[in-house]
């Protein structure tokens, strides 16, 4: 019997009691593994399948046998007391041990992780406004289609309840798909590939708007849960936040790669931003400033970073095009555009480069 694509994990253990507790924690994790209970079967399917789970009890006959080093290997056993089972996981080149039931909860994210196609490590960006108006939601969307259509698997996340609705900035407020109010009760670990494919999508770009109902409130339960599946089946995560830090925008924010805090160059504009810098500082893990073009006689981006002291990100300059465009629902931030040009700078900042030249 071949290890088929359908069933990604290859459970291998003669130990009747470990099997049980195996099955048990993959039927939670949806999904059905291989299971072998010999030698000969583990070293037939060792480089079949994407994760190999190994019971303690086949660990020393398979060292014997000198396996090919290859990725996705775990060790299972039930005896606390046998510490010798981690240096003996070593020698097959496992990357973790788990011992039951302590592990469970942690081998069931393990198991869940090869269902939504693996383990990702998605970059994830925040933006707030420093002020209101600041154009905040506007470059993060700019920056989520760019990345889009740069070939970057991407999901775009309204993160701001009381706003208008991302969708309505991409022009997609009718598309049908899952909002906001259909995930609140979210909790726990959401599948990654049931979230994506139950969102609207703009093009490729995957849209977690709100509608139009009376919901102002979103839980940071929910948040968590449908971040981290975001970031499990992305590579690239955008997050558009209200001012206020809120324990969803916490949430969002602890998790972010960058948070870029988006400051019209106007006296105004900073020292409402400033009000921000330092509740953003104690949650945001890197936290830089995007400075927007002004009106004449405004502030230099330098001068709006040195006033904030915050390291500077980009400049925006004003899209003439683009208001008149999205009145008419189309948002076309265009590679050679003010906002599209920033965009691209902001995802080469961190070295963000899909299948399609940017």
């Amino acid at each position: 019997m071949e290890t088929s694509p359908l069933t990604p994990v290859l459970i291998a253990t003669a130990d009747e009691a470990l099997r049980e507790a195996l099955l048990r924690l993959s039927a939670a994790a949806e999904l059905t593994p291989h299971l072998e209970s010999d030698l000969l079967a583990l070293r037939r399917h060792w480089q079949t399948a994407s994760l190999v789970v190994v019971g303690q009890d086949l660990v020393t006959p398979l060292a014997r046998t000198q396996p090919t080093r290859r990725p996705g290997v775990v060790v299972v056993g039930a005896d606390p007391d046998d510490g010798s089972v981690f240096r003996r996981a070593l020698t097959i080149g496992a990357e973790g041990v788990y011992l039951l039931p302590g592990d469970e909860s942690a081998l069931g994210d393990r198991l869940a992780d090869t269902l939504d196609g693996g383990v990702r490590a998605a970059t994830t960006f925040t933006f707030v406004g420093g002020c209101g108006g600041a154009g905040a939601t506007t470059l993060a969307a700019a920056v989520a289609v760019t990345a889009s259509r740069r070939g970057i698997r991407t999901m775009l996340i309204d993160g701001d309840p009381l706003g208008g609705g991302i969708d309505l900035t991409l022009g997609s407020e009718t598309g049908g798909g899952a909002r906001w109010p259909d995930l609140l009760n979210a909790s726990g670990r959401v599948n990654a590939a049931a979230l994506r494919a139950a969102l609207p999508t703009v093009d490729d770009l995957a849209v977690l708007s709100w509608d139009r109902s009376d919901v102002t409130a979103l839980p940071p339960e929910a948040m968590r849960s449908v971040l981290g599946a975001a970031q499990r089946s992305s590579d690239l995560v955008v997050i558009d936040l209200p001012r206020r830090t809120d324990p969803a925008a916490e949430e969002a924010l602890v998790r972010s790669t960058a948070t870029f805090l988006v400051v019209p160059r106007d006296v105004r504009s900073c020292a409402a931003a400033a009000r921000l810098v330092s509740p953003l500082r104690e949650v945001a893990t890197d936290l830089r400033v995007v400075a927007r073009e002004p009106g004449l006689g405004g502030l230099s981006a330098v001068d709006v970073a040195k006033h904030l002291s915050l390291p500077l990100a980009a400049k925006l300059r004003f899209d003439r095009d683009l208001p008149a465009l999205m009145d008419r629902g189309r948002f076309d931030p265009r590679p050679r555009g003010a906002l599209g040009r920033t965009a691209n700078e902001l995802l080469d900042l961190f070295n963000l480069h899909g299948l399609l030249a940017a």
